[in-house]
């Protein structure tokens, strides 16, 4: 088997969300049918030792292998993460570094974020063909750049055409070696720091502003909204408020499947906890970007 017939993944989390990166991995292996080996890089942003455990024992090694990656390891040094904002956490950015957490002779990697459970075998996701097309996505609710509660905000500015498809960034089949030969990390983290204060869902502003034209649109199964009714979902995405917390507030039969997958993981007893923790993390991570931006300040 070549390295080319290895399905690569890349993933990102911080403690809070590996218990989400627990149930992803466990549908993932659940629902592969045929005989490629997985490998997962898991861009870490500081998950704990005990959790790293539980994630390492989720899955069969002999079916998907883990490789730990420290950004710091995966950001050229020459960039920096633009200080947004957004109460977004700064582990949103690191998708656009996917391609520089897999070894270099890869030439496809799938993204994808860790809330999402995978119901497809994920075989039929690597092997879709996009063409010449840098990027495969599927367009987001917001559905165009000019969308008057999101979009991008100074889409006239930047002559992006009104009525341009506007993606998620959840889950990206990327061309590797294009993105890597292109530099295109480079030129989206520069035109969001050119950008930055119409920046306002991260990474995926920067994504769809740089590159509105270079991307291929997936089947809206495999990146299916769980605030939407759907009957056959290949993938379902908690964009809003996730399983874990008390709050959430999406379709009651996706939270099902959650647990379902959940329950196949270390954290099998695992029940609903209050949003504490939720809102605390978006307001430190509010004040943590604003120190930043004042720190910064000359």
């Amino acid at each position: 088997m070549g390295n080319q017939d290895i399905i690569t993944l890349v993933v990102a989390s911080d403690n809070q969300y590996a218990i989400l990166l627990g149930a992803l991995l466990k549908s993932i292996e659940e629902n592969h049918k045929t005989g490629e080996k997985i490998d997962v890089y898991v861009l870490d942003d500081k998950i704990s030792a005990s959790n790293k455990s539980r994630i390492s024992s989720t899955v069969n090694p002999e079916r998907i292998t883990l490789n730990w990656k420290t950004i710091s390891s995966v950001i050229p040094p020459h960039l920096t993460i633009p200080v947004d904002n957004t109460a977004f956490p700064f582990t949103a950015y690191y998708r656009i570094f996917a391609s520089h957490a897999i070894p270099a002779d890869r030439e496809r990697v799938i993204y994808l974020d860790v809330d999402m459970i995978v119901l497809a075998d994920i075989s039929k996701l690597w092997k879709t063909d996009i063409g010449d097309c840098l990027f495969a996505a599927v367009q987001d609710w917001q559905l165009t750049v000019s969308c008057s509660w999101g979009g991008i905000p100074n889409y006239k500015e930047l002559g992006i055409p009104a009525d341009t498809k506007y993606f998620n960034s959840g889950l990206l089949i990327m061309n590797a070696k294009k993105w890597r030969d292109e530099d295109i990390t480079t030129k989206v983290i520069k035109f969001m720091h050119e950008n930055v204060k119409f920046i306002n869902y991260a990474d995926q502003y920067g994504l769809n502003g740089a590159l509105y034209d270079r991307w291929f649109q997936l089947d809206s199964n495999w990146n299916c909204f769980a605030q939407f009714e759907n009957e056959a979902p290949y993938i379902i995405h908690f964009l809003d408020v996730k399983p874990i917390f008390k709050s959430y507030r999406s379709r009651p039969e996706f939270k099902e499947e959650f647990y379902k997958y959940l329950r196949l993981t270390p954290w099998k007893d695992h029940k609903p906890v209050t949003n504490y923790n939720r809102l605390f993390k978006k307001i430190y991570t509010k004040v943590k970007k604003k120190s930043l931006q004042l720190f910064s300040f000359k």
